[in-house]
């Protein structure tokens, strides 16, 4: 999985469709990832002392890798990332304008 921690993203599917966020969360091994701000569910929560009462907490919910691409530095439109080797090491780079990450 390529997008990490604290990447920007645009979804590009589903109900949320055009949005931009930074992912808050990302879990490789079900390959999804979470945005902030995009894919709000409603969560239900039980009341946790005697006397409180029980609310309603919107939370983001996990999207599937796919239906995000990063946002190129450049331009702000979805890109692909590839990978440069400098050295020893491996570098993040936007397919579109050829920026690091």
């Amino acid at each position: 999985m390529r997008i990490k921690k604290g990447d920007n993203v645009i979804v590009i599917t589903g109900k949320d469709k055009g949005k931009k966020g930074k992912v808050i969360k990302a879990i490789p091994l079900v390959e999804r990832v979470v945005v902030e701000g995009v894919n709000i569910k409603k969560k239900h929560m039980k009341p946790k002392k005697s006397g409180q009462k029980g609310q309603i907490v919107e939370m983001a919910a996990p999207l599937h890798v796919s239906n995000v691409a990063i946002v190129d530095p450049k331009d702000g439109k979805p890109t692909r990332i590839g990978i440069k080797f400098t050295g020893d090491k491996k570098l993040r780079i936007s397919k579109r304008s050829g920026v690091e990450l």
